[in-house]
């Protein structure tokens, strides 16, 4: 009998205990939670970092990102030029964008001489002894010499040509010519030919030509003239250069002439003239100086050949010769 009330007092204090635990648990879970409080929930973060990357990615603002889109919208597409279409008239002038300021005119003008001057403004010139060569047999010296003055695209051209005997020039050639680059290997040329002849009538004619390196490194100069009483006349050359070594050198040569008409004063029939192939053997001490022997077949054609008959000159000959390529 005296067990049973201590035990209800135990019981009891065990009840006081539990219930005065329950304000505590309360608390520290709520104190666990209240420590989160100051930090932003994980889906606050995403929602206020969401937020904010859309709001970088508006140019700073969401707001702002309506007006520029309207803008967008409003935009002229007429205005637009796409890629292909027709460049502006002044597209390729340098003083469009300029503001009108020039190397001459405005502040920025120079007042002295230009020091910057490009590759192809620089002038030069060049002397070339293609052949000067000497005919024993016939006791002819025969000389084919070209000269130049320009830039890269512009020249003017002088080529002579022409036949000395006994000290005397029995009939010679001289091209005076404007040489403008058409192409990376050829020149077009336009200028005046004149022939004189010892025995005959002098002639003048307009030259109409082309000349450079064709293809497989065929050197081609043809000319194309017209002359008085509607006279014309076709001249082409070709020369190709064989380097049997660095110094030897086998240059074969071909050139014929043709006419549109008859020339009695000068010995000419109308249709090809006469023809030349050569062959050369040349050795350069220096690219400037190339000493050469060669022998040489020519021959009248068609009316030509009945002048030159009448006259009693061959119609055709073979000729061993010695020379000088130069240039200067």
């Amino acid at each position: 009998m005296i067990s049973f009330p201590f035990v209800w007092v135990q019981a009891g204090l065990a009840l006081v205990i539990s219930l005065t635990a329950l304000p505590i648990a309360a608390q520290s879970v709520h104190e666990n939670h209240s420590g989160h409080a100051g930090q932003p929930s994980p889906a606050s973060q995403v929602n206020s970092q969401t937020a904010s990357d859309h709001a970088n990615h508006a140019g700073g603002t969401i707001s702002s990102s309506v007006p520029a889109q309207e803008n967008m919208e409003s935009m002229d597409h007429g205005d637009m030029q796409m890629q292909g279409a027709t460049a502006s008239p002044d597209a390729r002038d340098p003083h469009a964008w300029s503001g009108g300021f020039t190397l001459t005119e405005g502040p920025y003008a120079l007042s002295t001489t230009r020091t910057l001057v490009l590759a192809d403004e620089h002038r030069f010139w060049a002397v070339l002894g293609d052949r000067l060569e000497y005919d024993p047999d016939n006791e002819v010296m025969v000389f084919d010499v070209q000269a130049w003055y320009g830039t890269t695209y512009d020249r003017l051209a002088l080529k002579l040509e022409g036949d000395i005997a006994d000290g005397r020039l029995e009939e010679s050639r001289a091209d005076l010519l404007w040489s403008h680059a058409i192409s990376a290997y050829f020149d077009g040329q336009v200028g005046a030919r004149f022939d004189q002849y010892d025995e005959g009538k002098d002639r003048q004619w307009l030259a109409f030509g082309l000349q450079g390196l064709a293809p497989y490194w065929f050197e081609l100069d043809i000319t194309a003239y017209v002359g008085e009483r509607g006279r014309t006349a076709l001249s082409m050359e070709a020369e190709y250069e064989l380097l049997l070594s660095q110094r030897l050198i086998l240059q074969p040569r071909a050139e014929i002439t043709l006419y549109g008409k008859d020339d009695v004063d000068n010995g000419l029939g109308s249709g090809l003239s006469d023809a030349a192939l050569g062959l050369r053997l040349r050795y350069e001490f220096s690219r400037q100086f190339a000493p050469y022997v060669g022998v040489e077949w020519t021959s009248k054609f068609g009316g030509t050949a009945d002048f030159a008959r009448a006259a009693d000159e061959p119609d055709a000959d073979t000729l061993w010769v010695v020379g000088l390529k130069f240039w200067l």
